[in-house]
């Protein structure tokens, strides 16, 4: 104890003697055994940089910590965003999104395939069939060219050019396809009836000339 070692010390103690004494003191195991480890310190000395950047980084950040948090997780949600839509996941669902997954027939045989499915109630692949014969009937007029793997959504892009009075109908046409082929929704009577009007639209619609071609 500090009480022995001051009966032990003269009172007039010089500061050799003084520290001669502190050492015999504190050279005691008891001292020892009550100092952290140094993966203790270790632990608490991150722990302090820790919390010190963070506080830097707060001070900046609307809503301090929890402001700095947030922001962290919206960063992670962006690039998982960016990374689904131009990385290989992306370019696999689009691969795998295409409107004729097999041989192509003639429009009028989709249109023929539609209305049996219709009269059937099998609306859904009355929807399939009947946008497919929108798609082919374009590529028979050379409005679009044949080609594999084209999606719904790039068959109406491309043809809206060209029939700019139906573009938005176009659009909603490969929602319809996408939505029921690939979506796993239910077929309805009035998506059948909107892509069958739209089919007939297109077929009156005269191209426009497009700058350049």
């Amino acid at each position: 104890m500090v009480t022995s070692l001051l009966t032990d010390v003269p009172v007039d103690i010089d500061r050799d003697s003084a520290r001669r004494a502190a050492a015999q003191e504190l050279s005691d195991p008891k001292y020892r055994d009550a100092r952290p480890s140094f993966l203790q310190e270790a632990v608490q000395w991150l722990g302090e940089q820790v919390e010190k950047l963070l506080n830097g980084v707060s001070s900046v950040v609307p809503g301090g910590a929890f402001g700095l948090l947030l922001l962290v997780v919206l960063l992670i949600g962006l690039g998982v965003v960016i990374r689904l839509r131009t990385g290989k996941v992306a370019r696999a669902s689009r691969a795998d999104r295409v409107v004729f997954g097999g041989k192509r027939q003639s429009a009028d045989d989709y249109r023929r395939s539609a209305t049996e499915a219709a009269a059937a109630g099998r609306y859904g692949d009355a929807v399939r069939d009947r946008f497919r014969a929108v798609v082919r009937a374009l590529e028979e007029r050379a409005l679009l060219d044949v080609r594999s793997g084209r999606t719904a959504d790039e068959a109406a892009a491309e043809a809206g050019v060209l029939l700019p009075n139906v573009a938005d109908e176009l659009r909603q046409g490969a929602r319809l396809f996408d939505d029921v082929h690939y979506g796993g929704r239910e077929g309805t009577e009035a998506a059948y009836r909107a892509l069958t009007e739209l089919d007939e639209r297109c077929r009156r619609e005269r191209p426009v000339a497009v700058a350049g071609s």
